[in-house]
């Protein structure tokens, strides 16, 4: 039976102590569109949510958001299966290769997609001598949906990676003992361990196909962000009613995601044996295969275009000294997001897990709101609380800008949070209790245990959802441009900068930057523990 109140002990109610305030201020952004959609009369309220075109883009949001999980799930479950339980070969590689696309932004995604596959793009040129005078169109929702799931499908792939890491093989030994085939395994014991690692995966794409702007936009494909992006110049009341339908739906998708996990204590006891990799002989070609298309669908051609633009530039006059201090930038911002994030979601993921009530759920559940809001509405959020709650604190000591690091790492944490709690989550819940209990009638004291025992043992999914949540600060854009310090360009703010005045060369430098010192922080901290 769920408690309304978790049981009270010293550790839960210093962890209330910390999560209640947390999750305030995480309903900031939340709050803010409540004020702004209640100051829109309620008869046209009514009227502009129940019209035929809101109803649309009400249809179209579902639509994507159902089909960008389900194609994410098929790619990035197999994925991690290959690349932790099998002998595939440059397995390494091909977790980094598989995981990169995370990084890349999904405007410039989107414009490689069209520069590639639409009218005059690459492919168009390549067969035109056969006769192929004009491809279908690239635009609408198949567009928006093929650049979503290549973008988004790595949530999956990094969170089921880390589950499937976490595994006892004496689990499936024993099953394949009793007689059981290996899919029957897979099916009955393995998948079923994994489930609260798959729901945090694609709860996290869900949320992401909500709040993406770039691809749609770029695609013309009219969901909720573009709604709510295109309505923010013409009225802002009925763009912040837009986005509450926007966190109901998300809403929906959390209920959904809790009621579809299997009920009760979902742990696997570690240990010290490592799972023996499943030889897959004659499958080799076909494994290297699936994941070869998977690069160069979601890798391998966006880079071709941004190269071939970025060699174009070259020839141009265009330089590369201008991405330097963007690059440092971005690196230092996003990093202190990460870790801000990594270090808050323990206490949210310990309550809800450890000390499992109505009340820490609906805390930790909470903490997921700001991911599902459009960045543009984050930022929109705290331009408000920057220019009117902080304006008397920004007078007081002589400020002439709200505008400040400080603040736009605060954004990032409210907006990519979750991305740190669902792996994290995924990692305590594979964590014995009896290992902790050991631990404490040892005569260690609870901080002790959790930092020696606990921690190291989730660190995994800790690690996964800290590397999340740096990669996609990487490329966030805008929260960026609304709250940056002035003048504090950052590689994703000048990718847009010149994407938007179709500067394609200009914009293809910080680009491919940001793609490869992404890469190369994913050699550490993904296989860190390979």
């Amino acid at each position: 039976m769920i408690r309304t109140l978790p049981r009270s002990t010293p550790a839960s109610r210093l962890l209330l102590a910390v999560t209640i305030p947390l999750a305030l201020a995480l309903l900031l952004p939340t709050v803010y569109l409540a004020m702004r959609a209640a100051q829109v009369p309620s008869g046209d309220a009514l009227s502009y949510l129940t019209r035929a075109g809101t109803l649309r883009v009400i249809g179209r949001s579902l639509l994507l958001v159902g089909a960008v999980s389900l194609s994410a799930a098929a790619i990035g479950i197999p994925a991690a299966w290959l690349t932790v339980r099998t002998d595939l070969r440059a397995r390494r590689l091909w977790t980094v290769v598989l995981t990169v696309p995370l990084v890349i932004p999904s405007y410039v995604f989107a414009l490689a997609l069209v520069g590639a596959l639409g009218q005059r793009g690459f492919v168009q040129g390549w067969l035109a001598p056969l006769g192929v005078e004009r491809l279908p169109s690239i635009y609408g929702f198949w567009g928006a949906w093929l650049a979503i799931t290549l973008l988004s499908y790595p949530y999956v792939f990094l969170s089921v990676r880390a589950g499937l890491k976490g595994l006892d093989p004496a689990l499936e030994e024993a099953s394949r003992t009793l007689g059981r085939s290996g899919w029957q395994t897979f099916r009955r014991i393995t998948l079923r361990q994994l489930m609260p690692s798959i729901t945090a995966g694609v709860l996290l794409v869900a949320l992401y196909t909500l709040s993406d702007f770039g691809a749609v936009a770029i695609m013309q494909y009219n969901v909720f962000t573009r709604a709510i992006y295109l309505r923010l110049s013409l009225d802002l009341g009925l763009a912040a009613l837009l986005s509450i339908v926007l966190v109901a739906l998300s809403i929906g998708i959390l209920v959904l995601a809790h009621a579809s996990e299997p009920r009760g204590s979902h742990y696997v006891q570690r240990s010290a044996r490592v799972s023996r990799r499943v030889t897959l002989g004659r499958w080799q070609w076909a494994a290297q295969a699936f994941v070869a298309l998977i690069a160069l669908g979601a890798l391998i051609a966006p880079l071709g275009v941004l190269s071939y633009w970025l060699v174009n530039g070259l020839q141009h006059g265009e330089t590369l000294n201008s991405v330097l201090v963007p690059l440092q930038r971005s690196i230092r911002a996003a990093a202190l997001a990460a870790l801000a994030a990594g270090v808050l979601a323990l206490p949210f993921v310990v309550l809800q897990v450890r000390y499992p009530s109505r009340l820490s759920h609906a805390l930790a559940q909470g903490a997921y709101l700001g991911y599902a809001l459009p960045g543009v509405v984050v930022g929109l959020a705290f331009v408000f609380l920057g220019a009117k709650a902080l304006g008397a604190l920004n007078q007081t000591f002589g400020l002439s800008d709200y505008r400040s690091l400080g603040l736009l790492v605060f954004a990032y944490v409210v907006r990519f949070l979750p991305q740190a709690i669902g792996p994290a989550r995924a990692g305590l819940l594979q964590v014995n209790p009896h290992l902790e209990e050991s631990a404490l009638t040892l005569g260690r004291s609870r901080p002790r245990v959790f930092l020696s025992v606990t921690l190291p043992l989730m660190r995994p999914g800790v690690i996964a959802g800290v590397a999340l949540v740096f990669l996609t600060a990487m490329k966030e854009l805008p929260i960026t441009l609304l709250l940056a310090p002035t003048g504090y360009t950052t590689l994703a703010t000048q990718i847009w900068s010149a994407s938007s005045e179709a500067f394609y060369a200009r914009a293809a430098a910080p680009a491919l930057v940001l793609v490869l010192i992404s890469a190369l922080s994913l050699v550490y901290i993904l296989d860190s523990d390979d």
